[in-house]
């Protein structure tokens, strides 16, 4: 471990299906120095400045191809395309995050969700990503990481 690097090598991902609305949320909660260094390769990085008024015109477009190579949810079988929707930092110093949020309409009664959640985990062996699903009045929680980054529900 790096010295200095805070100690959780770890992500939160939240799945909220709302049926009365029609909608999906997605929540993803990365440390901002595993942001900056799974981009730039600099954990201390100003270069990207997400969420701030000079944030780097190239940010989401580096974020958002990251995650789609180590991220994804299918509903019924289709994945969802991630566009961002919001994004905020939240804590300070070490452990800064970037909370980020995607939200799509989902017309049909979910039967079935896919989470795939390796995000991190091309950089450390010891990375784990926790994920919460919420859909039909239930909680499903799970664990993913390098051995097991996939994981399928049905409903």
């Amino acid at each position: 471990m790096r010295v200095g690097a805070h100690p959780l090598r770890l992500s939160l991902c939240e799945i909220e299906y709302t049926a009365s609305k029609q909608s999906l949320t997605i929540t993803l909660k990365l440390f901002l120095t595993d942001v900056n260094e799974a981009l730039v390769f600099d954990p201390y990085s100003k270069e990207l400045a997400f969420c701030q008024p000079n944030e780097a015109a190239k940010a989401n477009q580096m974020l958002l191809d990251y995650l789609n190579q180590f991220f994804y949810v299918k509903v019924n079988k289709k994945k969802v395309d991630l566009k961002i929707k919001k994004k905020k930092l939240g804590g300070e110093g070490e452990n800064t995050a970037l909370w980020i949020y995607f939200e799509c309409t989902q017309k049909t009664p979910l039967t079935s969700l896919e989470v795939k959640n390796a995000v991190f985990t091309d950089l450390f062996f010891d990375q784990n990503n926790i994920v919460y699903v919420h859909a039909n009045g239930k909680s499903k929680s799970m664990m993913l990481n390098k051995k097991t980054a996939v994981h399928q529900l049905k409903f």
